[in-house]
């Protein structure tokens, strides 16, 4: 047996750490590129949000490295996300490839079914083995969450262009061949020591903005088009509302983001007081959170089709509109072009310094700036 897995930020090193340690083979697919959006959407249902078919696209280029089992997160609730194996497997099979797909279901909500999934994949393991595994790489996982989270309030400050990105690289190989709690503390140690390295003018005037929206656009930087990495070199300080050991996490309280689930809720609740799904909800309710802690603006971004963002988005003007807030969406397909997004992303920091610059009484206020 030969495991694979997709692509979504970090979670190939995540994985790849717990394979090793319940000693399972696995392959690592090619990095997503435009030739893996191409397969993807060449295969999938047209009308698919984005994630399906790029995930598609990993898993084809995974079996082409030789992989026979396919492991895949299920889910729940109203969001098309909990169908994804399903779909998964139904084009890949009509494909006449040769595979085996193990769905691992939320273990908060479903903890056998996630057993089962575990036993299947690594059998000789015991709930003992298992549970030690999974403690561990979690917190390599949470370790290169932290670093990550540190490198985007970092690198709105950064003296030389670049030097972010790369001290986070280097992190992330500092904290790759760590073993133990007490290995991965110390590798996360040295990781933050380097990023603590990068020369920062503190004294510069930054922008402020929170990045919202649906988790796999948050999370890939090839289907964001490494937004995050541009606004932060244009000066920007940056919060995101998801993180990968968060959004796994069974306990819901989110300590990479400082904020629990039901914290989140309770902040949507005047403009949002249900589940929709998905991360629609939280959208709305970490916006508002931004909105309290006095940020600039929000980025949302969301894949075409998805319902539970669509929801927020239809939700965003008023908002905006009562929070006095400049609220960006960027609906995301495999039409999408950089060139595009970063014109929108550019027209949008001029907003937000305008409007700054007002507030501060040296010029009148940009006044439309309803979401867009």
């Amino acid at each position: 047996m030969r495991v694979t897995f997709p692509h979504m930020g970090n979670i190939d090193m995540v994985l790849s750490d717990l394979m090793e340690r319940l000693e399972v083979e696995y392959v690592v697919p090619p990095r997503t590129t435009t030739k893996t959006l191409e397969i993807g959407v060449r295969h999938s249902p047209e009308f698919a949000c984005l994630p399906l078919k790029i995930t598609i696209g990993n898993f084809i280029e995974g079996l082409d490295r030789g992989a026979d089992t396919l492991i895949m997160a299920g889910g729940t609730g109203p969001c098309r996300f909990g169908y994804y194996a399903e779909t998964q497997k139904r084009v890949l099979d009509q494909l006449g490839l040769d595979f085996r797909m193990v769905t691992f279901e939320s273990p908060a909500v479903h903890p056998v079914l996630c057993h089962r999934a575990f036993k299947s994949v690594a059998p000789s393991k015991t709930v003992l083995d298992l549970y030690h595994a999974l403690k561990t790489s979690f917190a390599k996982g949470r370790a290169m969450d932290a670093l990550e989270k540190r490198s985007l309030q970092v690198r709105a400050f950064e003296v030389e262009r670049g030097a972010t990105s790369a001290a986070h690289e280097e992190g992330l190989e500092i904290l790759r061949p760590a073993c133990g709690d007490e290995e991965i503390a110390e590798a996360y140690g040295r990781a933050l020591e380097v990023m603590e390295s990068v020369e920062q003018d503190r004294e510069r005037d930054v922008l402020r903005i929170g990045i919202v929206g649906e988790f796999y656009m948050l999370l890939e930087p090839f289907v964001n088009f490494g937004i995050e990495r541009w606004l932060g070199e244009q000066g920007v300080y940056l919060e995101r509302s998801v993180y990968l050991t968060d959004w796994i996490g069974p306990s819901r309280k989110n300590p990479i983001l400082g904020v629990t689930d039901a914290e989140v809720h309770q902040y949507a609740h005047s403009y949002l007081s249900h589940h929709v799904g998905g991360e629609g909800q939280a959208s709305i309710g970490h916006t508002m959170k931004y909105v309290e802690e006095g940020f600039d603006g929000i980025v949302h971004l969301m894949p075409f089709t998805c319902m539970p963002e669509t929801i927020a988005k239809s939700i965003f003007p008023r908002l905006s509109r009562e929070m006095d807030i400049p609220i960006l969406s960027f609906v995301i397909d495999e039409q999408t072009g950089k060139a595009g997004v970063i014109t929108r992303l550019e027209a949008f920091l001029d907003l937000l310094i305008s409007r700054r610059e007002a507030k501060r009484g040296r010029r009148e206020p940009a006044r439309q700036f309803a979401a867009c």
